[in-house]
């Protein structure tokens, strides 16, 4: 299909009912429905099931529980340095670089801004002026939960209702601002190297986003919601680089966000290239 007419399309597709019904099929577990759906979805994809932990796609309960499925232990290796930041998820990178004047690149002839994509919050956005950022695409194919790519102290979680447009590249070519668009929840932990943002970005047909710390993030209102873990929380939410942060059922983008002269990203790394989870994507300079 023509880029344009998919993007056009989108603007016309009631997205969030779309969704709201591809979540109730994912969460179907009659036998012969969730077993056609996942061993089509495994066949069309080309999904390798010999690293995941349950390789027998009837054992899953549901096709969210294939989809968000654990790999076998020593599937992904996370990267000896721990002065490398390790990559938090499988997928392709989109866009990665420095943001400049507030702005972060999407695609050819796009970009959006920093404090909209943080949900207007100046504040929380001049923490990343002048810093870097990396766009992760995940594919359907790919494993999909996210971790951490640096040991980090949870200050505050923020959902960010939006638009459901798709995050591939023929989107991000077509539709302006689509990652500042987009429903979102951004996580800002606290790290060594200062400030680090996790943005889980929602798409066509993604049912729901998750974290290790507050399960699924569906607040009964569509407005912009703010907990500040580290006002709230009893004892301090720790995770280590490498640990799971969260998970997306169906597949959708993660941005991470780094302060000025925090991180630089590996000459080898660049738009277009393939990751998998825990390997190097940047070095980390001395701790601030």
């Amino acid at each position: 299909m023509n880029p344009k007419l998919f993007a056009t399309l989108q603007h016309l597709t009631p997205q969030h009912t779309l969704s709201r019904i591809a979540g109730y099929v994912a969460e179907c577990r009659w036998g012969w429905l969730k077993n056609t759906f996942i061993k089509t979805f495994i066949s069309h994809y080309q999904v390798d099931m010999s690293q995941a932990l349950e390789e027998n796609p009837e054992a899953y309960q549901h096709f969210n529980d294939f989809f968000t499925r654990e790999l076998k232990p020593g599937a992904r290796t996370i990267a000896e340095d721990p002065l490398q930041l390790a990559c938090p998820a499988d997928g392709a990178i989109s866009q990665l670089g420095d943001i400049e004047y507030g702005r972060i690149f999407q695609a050819k002839g796009h970009d959006y801004s920093l404090t909209e994509l943080l949900g207007g919050d100046t504040q929380q956005s001049d923490e990343f002026i002048n810093g870097s950022f990396a766009t992760i695409y995940l594919s359907p194919k790919d494993y999909h939960r996210v971790h951490m790519p640096i040991d980090g102290r949870l200050r505050s979680m923020t959902y960010i209702p939006g638009q459901l447009f798709s995050v591939n590249q023929a989107t991000a070519e077509n539709i302006p601002s689509l990652f500042a668009r987009n429903e979102r929840v951004v996580a800002i932990f606290d790290t060594a190297q200062g400030p680090m943002a996790m943005i889980l970005v929602g798409a066509m047909i993604v049912a729901s986003i998750e974290t290790v710390w507050a399960g699924l993030v569906a607040p009964i209102k569509r407005k912009v919601k703010r907990i500040n873990y580290d006002e709230q929380a009893r004892q301090p939410i720790e995770l280590k680089r490498g640990e799971e942060m969260g998970r997306f059922k169906l597949g959708s983008t993660v941005i991470l966000l780094h302060p000025k002269d925090s991180i630089h990203w590996l000459d080898s790394m660049r738009a277009g290239n393939s990751v998998r989870m825990g390997e190097a994507i940047a070095s980390c300079t001395d701790s601030q």
